[in-house]
Formats: structure tokens, C-alpha cells, sequence
């Protein structure tokens, strides 16, 4: 036992040899790990670190290979049904043959796509973010634009050819800053809302069947409704006929998953998401229990059959670049339906996603915006176009990414490593896509608790604030959509708000809402600060003396911003001068005074010493009047008034 455990020793030290070598070298300063000697070092991340952080990213996300294969495939791809069939060919032999097909040829397609994004995205923006066809934004594609089997408003090919438009569209935005605009337009207090509401939505996932550990269902005479049974127990509706809470893959999810995990995390133990995932995943692969994730089912059985091969890589054949650019009369209308419809969801969906991920894992700066923010977005608009290449829907970030950052990523090494296992994937897909969903749930509930603790940073006093943002928290769970949810949330926020001006305006405010001072000071972010980095560079070269950036910031968004330090549990900072800017962000917080309000303050006490300076001179003039000592009093007490900068 003692040689045991001295070969372990001897093994831990050569691995914190290799991984010290590591962060000092090259490598690590292009990630700026810790120890490398860059200027702007990330605390505490280390080179073994971050790819376990990759791997935790990668465990929570291996799901959308099957998933989001399946989703899409509903929506027909290729396949054409035969004439003078029903609309979506049920029962058609060939039809389903063809959907097989299509089906593995989404599967490697949805694996490269996410292999690349993420690696590509996590080299050039250091950002421990994953990104990959987004789940909510494949339904949307599926169901709701082309439609189930291609019965919809727009062609497979078309909507494909829309996407890849799209990706350019947002790219012009980005090198514009509309993008960041778009995000800082935002009341902070609704920015905050939407990590809240993100981490309900990982919840509600994490519950559900397609994705968790199926604790519930949707309902049909209520909205949700219990669940817990054996998938042969799922009616026609998708709700549990009989045998409630029954199922002993959701509780081994439960216990293993879940408790188990939260336990080893209590004592911070390394890769206790990563262990949890493993252990039930390997539970649930013998076909001979009662949580077997190969029932002698026909799904079951042809998932085996699929986990068998162990090695097997599937070209892609039926969907890789298949856009229709031929745009002429019907085909014209329908790619500007496919466009605008695209635009407006993916737009809030994808933009709201990377920078809740960004602001979770620490990186927001006091100007409401994260560092390579254009670069970013510019990635994922990248990614976006060559999505529909591989016949897939809008690439996103995804907000799984949230795991592996509550394991410690703090870099793009996270999400580097997560695109690596995706291309190895592709090679070893029957193995990594048999993840069961139960392995996973508990982990994005988890995942949840970390990302809600950020509600305590809303701004609950003031009504205005404080109702959009619950509308926005939780009409992303129920709506099953980051930007339904934000779209809520701002509508109920512009409406209300606007009533409130309007009654204070007219009664020049003399009639205000209670707790009306507590109110967020919200700015458009239009100024000459909130400009890409590109164009600030060009400003300063071409009008150095006029360029005058604005560093003044309301205090309300500082607080905001730095919320996300606290939501991570590891407490280091991204840099060695995160310690002071913090201390700087705090002292600006805890003033609550804005630039308006010190104008304010001056002005009011100008008024008074001016009437102090009336008053001592009349009483000069009548000295029996005014007592000297009085007088004095007065004459000192103007330093008072004068308001503290400090």
C-alpha cells in the first residue's frame, strides 16, 4: 500500500513538473496561464486546469451530437417526399431510409461544427466558451420556419441560404459595434436578469427528458407537469400515464450526478463534474438493469448497435452545402422570411448568450463590454456561415460552457480542449454520444445554482427595474428561449418606464413613484467610449486632439459588472490588476452618486453660501441683531456644504 501510494506521489509530482514547464512556456503565454510572465496573467489557471474545465464543457455539451441531429432531421433536410403523398410522408419506407441518413449526416456534421467553432473561437478570443449549433435555435429552425418534414414556409435549402447571409450580417455589425451597442443598450439590472434567467433555463433543461435526468414533463392541462416515469410510461402528449418518479436512471442522475457531485465540490475536489458524468454513464451502459441506456427497444436497440462500433466515422453526404441561390419570385419571398426571421431571434439569442457566458466567468469590464468583444463577436458570426455549409442551424454560444467554467476555465484553453473532444468525436462518436441524458441533468442544475446567485445584484427596490427583470428571468425557462425572454423583459421595461416619464414629466416632478431615487441611471451607450476598438484606434490617429474619451460610469453598472467575480466559485481574477480595478469599482459603487447628482450637489450648496453670504452682510449692517459668535457659525459652516468628491 505505502509503494502505492508513493508511485501516486512520485506521478502527481512529475504531472505538477510538466504542467509548471507548461504554463512557463510559450504556450501558456499565448493563454496567459499563470506563471507564464504575461503582463495580463489570468490568476490561478494552469495548463491541466483548463483542459479539465474542457472536458467538464465537453461532458455537459456531448448530448447536441444526437440531439441536435435528431431535431434537424425532423425537419426533412433533403429528403423529398413523393408525389401524391401526405404532407411529411408518414409511413413512407423510403422516406425514412433517406431520414436515417440524414440523421448521420447531421451527426458528424453537428461534431466538426462544434470541434471547429469552438477551437477556433477559443484561440482567438481566450474566452472559456464553447460554441455549437444552438438547441433552442434548431427547433426554432426546425419547427417553426421550415417546418416538420419540410411542411413549413420555407425551404431546407433556403433557410440555409439565409443563415449563411446572416452570419455576414452580423459580422458588418460586430466591425460596426451595433453588436456591442446592442448589448449595452441594455439596462444593467436586465443584463444581470438574463444570467439569472440563463441558469433557470440550464435548470429546467437539466429536468427534462430530451437533455436532463426527466424529473418532468410537459404538461397538457398545465404548463409542466411531474414526471420521473420510464419512457415507455410517456404517453402521446409526452406526460407520464402511470408510474411516477419511478425511474431509476433520474435517480441514480439524482444521487450520482447531483448529491454525489455537490458533495465532492463541497470539498473542492478536481474534476467532481467530470466523475459524477463518468460514473452514471458507465452504470448505465450494461443492457441487463433496469436504467440501461440500451433498452431491448427499437431506439434502444439501434443505439447499441451504434455504441458497438466503438470507432466509426461517417462522411457527410446529403447536406453539405446544399443552399439555393437561385432567388427568384416564390424562392426570393422566402429567403426574406427565412432572413428577418433569423435575424431578430439569433441576433438577441446568440448576442445575449456570449456575453451572459463572458460576464459569468468574470471578464465584463466597467464599460459594460469584455476584452476582443468585436473579435468575438465577429467569430461566431464567422461560425454562423459555415454552420449552414454543414447544413446545420445559427452556431451560438452555448451556456453549458458554464460548467466547465464553475470547474475552473478561465481561459481559451477550455474551450479549446471541448473542440478537441468534439473531433475526436467524430472518430470515437458511438462511444462519446452515448452519454445519457440522466448523466448529465444534475450537472446543468448545478450549473443553475451558480449562475442564479446573480440575482441578488438586480435592482429590486425601484418597480421599474425590478418588473422587467423578473419578466425577463422567467419568460427564458417558460419560453424555452434566451430571446423571447429578453425580448419580454425590454418590452415590459421600454412600456413601463416610458408611463413613469411621461407622468413625471407633465407634473415637472412633482408627482414620482415611490422609491423613485433608487432607480437605475440608464444610458443609450452611444458615446465616443462605446466604440469597437478598431475605430477608437483610427479616431486617435486621425484626430488626436479631439478625441476625448469618456471614463465617467454610473455607479449601478459598475456594481453589476463585477457581480460576476462573485458568481464563479473560484474567487481569482483574470489578471494581476484585477485586485486594484475592483477595489476602484467598489469605491465608485458604494458613492452611489453619479456625475448629475454631484452638478446637482454643487449647485444647491453655491445657492447657499450665496444666501449665507446675504445673511452675514445684513448682519454686519445690524450688529444687535446678529451675535458674533452666529456669525461665525455661519461664516464656517460653508466648507460643509460643499460636497466631497472623495
Amino acid at each position: 500500500m505505502a509503494a502505492v501510494s508513493g508511485l501516486l506521489d512520485s506521478l502527481m509530482n512529475k504531472l505538477s513538473l510538466v504542467e509548471h514547464r507548461i504554463n512557463r512556456s510559450t504556450f501558456g503565454r499565448v493563454f496567459r496561464l499563470d506563471g507564464s510572465g504575461h503582463p495580463k496573467t489570468v490568476r490561478g489557471a494552469s495548463f491541466f486546469r483548463e483542459v479539465r474545465a474542457g472536458l467538464t464543457t465537453f461532458a455537459t455539451m456531448a448530448y447536441i451530437v444526437a440531439v441536435n441531429a435528431a431535431v434537424l432531421a425532423d425537419s426533412g433536410g433533403t429528403c423529398k417526399c413523393p408525389p401524391g403523398t401526405e404532407p411529411g410522408c408518414p409511413g413512407d419506407p423510403d422516406y425514412a431510409i433517406c431520414q436515417t441518413q440524414l440523421k448521420r449526416d447531421l451527426i458528424t456534421a453537428t461534431a466538426a461544427l462544434a470541434g471547429l467553432s469552438s477551437i477556433v473561437f477559443g484561440f482567438l478570443t481566450n474566452l472559456p466558451v464553447a460554441l455549437g449549433p444552438g438547441m433552442g435555435l434548431n427547433a426554432y429552425f426546425t419547427y417553426q420556419v421550415v417546418g416538420w418534414h419540410g411542411t413549413g414556409q420555407v425551404p431546407y435549402q433556403i433557410a440555409l441560404t439565409a443563415i449563411f447571409v446572416e452570419g455576414f450580417i452580423f459580422i458588418f455589425l460586430a466591425l460596426t459595434g451595433m453588436r456591442q451597442w446592442l448589448v449595452r443598450m441594455i439596462p444593467a439590472t436586465i443584463k444581470t436578469a438574463c444570467g439569472v434567467g440563463i441558469g433557470l433555463f440550464l435548470t429546467e433543461i437539466g429536468l427534462s427528458y430530451s437533455a436532463g435526468i426527466g424529473a418532468i414533463t410537459g404538461g397538457f392541462s398545465t404548463p409542466l407537469a411531474i414526471g420521473g416515469c420510464p419512457a415507455e410510461y410517456l404517453d402521446n402528449k409526452g406526460e407520464c400515464s402511470s408510474h411516477i418518479m419511478t425511474n431509476p436512471g433520474m435517480w441514480i442522475g439524482i444521487f450520482i450526478g447531483g448529491i454525489f457531485v455537490a458533495f465532492l465540490m463541497a470539498f473542492k475536489v478536481k474534476s467532481a463534474i467530470v466523475i459524477g458524468i463518468g460514473i452514471v454513464s458507465i452504470m448505465s451502459w450494461p443492457r441487463n438493469t433496469s436504467f440501461t441506456y440500451f433498452p431491448y427497444t427499437e431506439a434502444g436497440e439501434e443505439r447499441f448497435q451504434f455504441f458497438k462500433q466503438v470507432v466509426a466515422f461517417h462522411p457527410i453526404e446529403t447536406v453539405l452545402n446544399v443552399q439555393n441561390w437561385h432567388l427568384h419570385g416564390t424562392s426570393a419571398a422566402q429567403f426574406a422570411l427565412a432572413l428577418i426571421t433569423f435575424l431578430y431571434v439569433d441576433i438577441i439569442d446568440c448576442t445575449a448568450t456570449l456575453y451572459s457566458m463572458a460576464k459569468f466567468c468574470g471578464v465584463v469590464g466597467e464599460d459594460g463590454d469584455f476584452p476582443r468583444s468585436t473579435l468575438a463577436y465577429c467569430t461566431d458570426a464567422i461560425m454562423i456561415s459555415i454552420g449552414s455549409l454543414f447544413g446545420c442551424s445559427p452556431v451560438t454560444a452555448f451556456i453549458e460552457s458554464g460548467a466547465g467554467i464553475a470547474e475552473g476555465g478561465r481561459t481559451g484553453l477550455t474551450a479549446i480542449s471541448a473542440g478537441v473532444c468534439f473531433l475526436v468525436c467524430l472518430f470515437f462518436a458511438p462511444i462519446l454520444a452515448s452519454v445519457p441524458p440522466w448523466a448529465t441533468g444534475s450537472t446543468l442544475v448545478l450549473v443553475g445554482c451558480l449562475m442564479i446567485r446573480q440575482v441578488i445584484n438586480i435592482n429590486w427596490q425601484y418597480i421599474g427595474d425590478a418588473v422587467p427583470s423578473f419578466v425577463t428571468l422567467a419568460f427564458m425557462p417558460f419560453s424555452y428561449s434566451v430571446a423571447y425572454g429578453l425580448i419580454a423583459g425590454m418590452m415590459v421595461y421600454v412600456v413601463l418606464n416610458t408611463m413613469i416619464w411621461v407622468v413625471v414629466r407633465l407634473t415637472n416632478n412633482r408627482v414620482t413613484p415611490s422609491n423613485w431615487q433608487e432607480k437605475e441611471v440608464y444610458d443609450w451607450g452611444m458615446g465616443a467610449r462605446d466604440l469597437p476598438q478598431w475605430m477608437k484606434c483610427l479616431r486617435r490617429k486621425c484626430l488626436p486632439a479631439r478625441f476625448q474619451p469618456d471614463a465617467a460610469k454610473d455607479g449601478v453598472e459598475l456594481v453589476d459588472n463585477d457581480s460576476a467575480v462573485h458568481a464563479v466559485t473560484d474567487a481569482s481574477s483574470r489578471s494581476n490588476s484585477a485586485d486594484g480595478e475592483k477595489e476602484v469599482r467598489i469605491e465608485h459603487s458604494q458613492r452611489g452618486t453619479t456625475v448629475a447628482q454631484i452638478r446637482a450637489q454643487a449647485q444647491r450648496a453655491q445657492a447657499e453660501i450665496q444666501s449665507q453670504a446675504q445673511t452675514h452682510a445684513h448682519a454686519q449692517a445690524q450688529p444687535h441683531l446678529q451675535p458674533d459668535h452666529q456669525t461665525r457659525s455661519h461664516g464656517s459652516s460653508r466648507e460643509d456644504v460643499l460636497p466631497s468628491l472623495d
